[in-house]
């Protein structure tokens, strides 16, 4: 399939070539082949959609001034076009970044259902009255932060760019979307649509390009009043930096190492169907993977023959011209990152029970066996660090304090999975859990109304529900001398 949507850079309204005439080639991962050619943003395209930006919102402008019920609308329309593109982006989306057409028609309808939440908020967006001294009146309203910039992950891309693109637009700011470089073409959608809903010009820009030059660009611009970010821990920390020059606020979703804790009691069978999604959906490139399974001595041996059995049966393709469960990780890059943690499993003893390889029938594309080690110890290197693939750590304890133990010895706290069915337990230990997000009998799942963040080195601020409306908005308190 060839690619035939956008490929240039979205500024001011317009579909516009990089000053620089650098482009960026996106390979497809399940065939190693070219699959599209963007222009590349550098810092100069930066600035002239940060001034853009600036201008669409600036005191007086159309966006900024738009009544709640307008801009409930054009939300919306977002919504409808992008709902009416869904089958185009989900292609778009396989190829780029080799996951399955249904995972990414999830990322699609996750955006659809987001965006819509979003609309509703425009005219919820309140201030209170704060009693003071006698003859005063004192009171609080809410204003959009200005301009923000979003700079968006590989592992999904169209979802977590919407994620934060939608509380953004709601509230009435303007945007500036980066999104990777590595998967840049779903991110030109976003445009598509502002202006199938008559967004008006400047409102929404997307400038791909490198993280170095101009995601760096766009994170210490001082024209820019806030920054969301998604990606590992590493280059979180340098996006913190850049913006801490300008002193802009930033939102940070960052890496993981999420434990799923099984207790005998727990229906092992549910819960192997939860890691399973858990570990193995989107090839494992997950922040909130649950990459460790934390499981009692009296069930481990259970629990690692299903985990094994279910990985030794997962169906690995393409998605797309074959019948394939799991694709293919992003890149040559990844892939073979990912096979370097594997071979470290093994050299620090853990066993592997199943996987750990390249599949026998994959001589092309970037695949990775679903894989999975038994006798891990919770110090070994592929329970501490964030592998950012299909590979799960099973950790056996021998009572509920060393389960907390082992789950909260981590760097990390962005998600963490409770499987019992002892309501006494599933609350004592969701509430000991230093985990930004902790579910009970389920494996990691989302809403756009529930906030989205961790703890730790997970980062800080939050996304989805009402919590994302403080990110994007600044408390303004207004103090009136009546007499």
């Amino acid at each position: 399939m060839e690619y035939s949507g956008p490929t240039d850079l979205y500024i001011d309204g317009e579909w516009t070539a990089a000053q620089s005439g650098e482009t960026i080639d996106t390979e497809d991962p399940a065939t190693e082949e070219t699959y599209a050619t963007v222009q590349k943003a550098g810092e100069t395209d930066v600035d002239a959609a940060v001034a853009a930006a600036e201008a669409a919102v600036a005191h007086g402008s159309e966006w900024r001034t738009m009544d709640p019920e307008t801009r409930r609308r054009k939300v919306h329309a977002m919504a409808d076009a992008i709902e009416e593109m869904k089958d185009e982006i989900s292609m778009v989306e396989s190829h780029d970044n080799g996951k399955t057409p249904f995972e990414a028609g999830m990322e699609i309808d996750m955006v659809v259902d987001t965006f819509r939440y979003y609309a509703g908020w425009t005219d919820k967006i309140e201030g209170s009255e704060i009693p003071v001294s006698d003859g005063r009146l004192n009171y609080t309203k809410r204003d959009p932060v200005g301009v923000t910039a979003h700079v968006s992950p590989w592992n999904y891309p169209f979802q977590l760019a919407g994620r934060s693109l939608a509380p953004a637009l709601a509230t009435g700011n303007s945007v500036v979307l980066k999104p990777s470089s590595v998967t840049p073409l779903s991110a030109l959608y976003y445009a598509k649509a502002a202006e199938a809903a008559d967004i008006p010009d400047g409102v929404v820009n997307v400038v791909p390009g490198s993280g170095s030059e101009a995601g760096s660009a766009l994170a210490g611009h001082e024209g820019v009043d806030h920054v969301t970010f998604t990606g590992s821990t590493g280059v979180g920390k340098h996006i913190q930096q850049d913006a801490a020059d300008a002193v802009t606020s930033v939102t940070l979703e960052l890496g993981g190492k999420g434990p799923a804790v099984v207790f005998p009691d727990a229906d092992l069978d549910a819960a192997a169907r939860g890691v399973q999604y858990g570990i193995f959906m989107n090839a494992g490139q997950m922040c909130w993977a649950n990459s460790r399974l934390v499981v009692h001595e009296d069930v481990a041996d259970e629990m690692v023959e299903k985990m094994a059995s279910i990985a030794e049966n997962i169906p690995v393709g393409g998605g797309i011209d074959d019948d394939g469960q799991m694709g293919p990780v992003v890149s040559e890059d990844q892939q073979r990152e990912i096979l370097d943690y594997i071979e470290t499993g093994k050299e620090e003893g853990a066993t592997v029970a199943a996987g750990g390889g390249v599949p026998e029938d994959r001589d092309v594309g970037h695949f990775v066996e679903p894989t999975v080690f038994a006798d891990v110890d919770n110090d070994m290197t592929v329970a501490r660090e964030e592998i950012f693939g299909p590979v799960l750590s099973i950790i056996e304890v021998s009572d509920e304090e060393e389960a907390l133990d082992v789950a909260n010895d981590s760097p990390f706290g962005l998600t963490a999975c409770v499987w019992t069915n002892d309501l006494t337990r599933a609350h004592t230990v969701a509430d000991r859990l230093d985990y930004g997000m902790v579910m009970v009998n389920e494996t990691p799942n989302t809403w756009p109304q529930t906030p989205f963040g961790g703890t730790k080195m997970s980062g800080h601020g939050r996304a989805q529900g009402e919590e994302a409306i403080k990110e994007y908005t600044e408390v303004k308190n207004v103090h009136v001398k009546l007499e």
